[in-house]
């Protein structure tokens, strides 16, 4: 045994029949261990990102699996048999963790091959949890596959016939000699980064390999042809009692999502996160993984579940949005309120803000009467510094928001030479700004934390509307539309949509409080009390704008004109501006 003290790992051997396991132990003996398995073409630096955010924690433990790495070598396809491979397994678990079972992280075959070891008789007295990312059971995929085609609907057969598609070069990697050729030729460790950093949108630097990686790309060849089809066409029935976590990677591009749907017909105590990410998530989230296996354990230590596991949970009804967080600006009053509690209905908790605290306490009160949970805060949109303290604030007390929604936002009229530039700033900085700003502290989050979501941005008719008398606001709502337009493609590959609100006449408070530069007070005071009466006559009340929003986030919908007109004056705009900048010219609204 060597102690390699620089990078604060434990080297070891264990045997497991004739063959040696070079095994890596990380961080005090003593603690519960945590065991990393690793698949093809990887070694145990798969690991390498992981390993540092379970050590602080755990006894961290990693292996080069037979035939990999520093481990025993060998070309004997009856080696990589998935009996085998758990064998190896439970020789690693009984040497390092003897005395408690050990809690196991799993990815591509190594994956694979703990389902195998998980689902043998007595396999709970030996793992305390299972968190498999990317690697089915291939007895339980193979009894999926015939239970959709027996019931041979569009969507039954659709769902086999993909996952065959996604699974297509396997029947390549089991053709023999072929593969071993065409890897030994072209399986260079710098082109196998690009391609994997491109599959999962990470940097090549990500990427770790061993320095025996050519080999490995070629010898770990054979877990193909020991396995595959001898379990897809005899699969056996297999359970366990092991607690199991699966993270199902939505661009995964050999094992799709459907292919975990029965899962819970072979495991009682089962979680499911869904994650929009490829195939290597050790390389790309280890964030979430650390994360997602230190909270089930935490879990079946007997601490609270947190948000993310309970929303994973797989054997209880659940309504639209249990166990999501939604963040709302602006929540005070009329579309911030109503939203509010649309989704406080639908399960969310919810943490609002508003310029006025008092409002927001009350609206928070109106969700607690509904048996909803709301948290309510002051804030000023438009102060930067103000939104960062804030959303640091709201992440350390209630997580990172599933939904962000920046509703806040003012009123203002007036034609451009009346208006003062100060006020014209100021618009800007709150529809604008409060936009970008809310974005910006809590996006970030939601980007980092790597499981997609949601964020809502209110823009308005006016985005699409040049009229008289509203340059201020009708730039910012239309400076909002376009920076959602953005920012929707640049978190596509985040998982995370972005949706544009474009209400037309809506009757809230903001037409009441609306600013109309040039006028006095007494003139402003009366246009005021016109517009709000004109907007009540409309009949088109905030929970209206809510009911849609709640709706574009559960179907997805990026753009959304709300109300009628607002629908009629988009596409007015999209295949007739000319005409749309005609009346404008000619009629003034304020």
């Amino acid at each position: 045994m060597t102690t390699d003290m620089d990078s604060a790992v434990t080297e070891r051997i264990v045997r497991s029949g004739e063959f040696e396991l070079a095994v890596y132990e990380y961080g005090d003996p003593a603690a519960p261990t945590v065991l990393l398995v690793h698949g093809w073409p990887d070694t145990h630096h798969l690991w390498d990102r992981v390993v540092p955010l379970l050590a602080d924690r755990f006894h961290v433990v990693t292996y080069d699996t037979r035939g990999h790495g520093a481990s025993t070598r060998t070309r004997r396809t009856a080696d990589f048999r998935l009996e085998e491979l758990a064998a190896d397994f439970f020789a690693v678990a009984d040497a390092v963790s003897p005395d408690r079972p050990v809690h196991v992280l799993a990815h591509d075959w190594g994956s694979v091959q703990v389902w195998e070891a998980v689902c043998e008789p007595g396999a709970a007295e030996r793992v305390a949890s299972f968190t498999s990312v990317s690697g089915p059971n291939l007895d339980h995929l193979a009894k999926w596959v015939r239970a959709r085609l027996a019931r041979p609907t569009p969507r039954n057969v659709w769902q086999p016939v993909s996952q065959l598609l996604s699974s297509a070069y396997t029947f390549f990697f089991m053709t023999p000699g072929l593969p071993r050729a065409a890897f030994g030729a072209f399986g260079t460790e710098e082109r196998w980064q690009r391609a994997v950093s491109l599959m999962n949108d990470t940097p090549p630097a990500n990427v770790k390999l061993g320095a025996t990686f050519r080999q490995d790309i070629v010898d770990g060849l054979l877990i193909y042809r020991a396995n595959i089809v001898p379990r897809l066409l005899a699969p056996r029935e297999r359970s366990t009692d092991v607690p199991v976590q699966l993270i199902v990677a939505g661009r995964d591009v050999a094992v799709r999502p459907a292919g975990y749907d029965d899962e819970r017909r072979w495991v009682p105590r089962l979680w499911r996160r869904d994650v929009p990410a490829g195939h290597w998530m050790p390389f790309s989230h280890p964030e979430l993984l650390a994360t997602a296996t230190a909270e089930l354990i935490d879990t079946l230590d007997g601490a609270p579940a947190p948000r993310g596991l309970r929303r994973a949970e797989t054997d209880r009804t659940r309504r639209p949005f249990d166990d999501q967080l939604v963040v709302i600006t602006g929540g005070g009053s009329g579309i911030g309120r109503e939203t509010a509690l649309a989704f406080a209905r639908l399960g969310a908790e919810i943490v609002l803000s508003d310029i006025n605290l008092d409002a927001a306490k009350e609206t928070a009160e109106l969700v607690a009467a509904e048996h909803g949970v709301a948290h309510a805060y002051r804030l000023d949109v438009g102060d930067e510094a103000e939104v960062t303290a804030h959303a640091a604030e709201v992440i350390a007390a209630h997580g990172v928001p599933d939904i962000l929604i920046n509703n806040a936002g003012i009123g203002q009229a007036g034609g451009f030479f009346d208006t003062p530039s100060a006020e014209f700033d100021r618009v800007l900085r709150i529809n604008l700004g409060g936009v970008v700003n809310g974005c910006r502290a809590f996006g970030a989050a939601m980007a980092e934390r790597g499981l997609g979501g949601h964020i809502v941005n209110l823009s308005s008719m006016a985005a699409f509307s040049p009229q008289q008398g509203f340059s201020a606001y009708s730039t910012s709502k239309s400076a909002v539309f376009m920076f959602s337009d953005c920012l929707r493609a640049e978190l596509a590959g985040r998982g995370i949509s972005v949706h544009t609100i474009c209400p037309g006449i809506v009757h809230t408070n903001i037409v009441a409080t609306t600013t109309f530069s040039g006028l006095s007070a007494e003139d402003e005071k009366a246009k005021q009390a016109k517009y709000d009466n004109l907007y009540r006559m409309r009949r088109y009340t905030p929970d209206k704008v809510a009911d849609q929003i709640v709706r574009a986030v559960r179907e997805d919908r990026s753009i959304v004109p709300v109300t009628p007109e607002a629908r009629l004056q988009y596409q007015f705009n999209r295949f007739a501006p000319a005409v749309v900048r005609f009346f404008a010219a000619r009629v003034k609204l304020t």
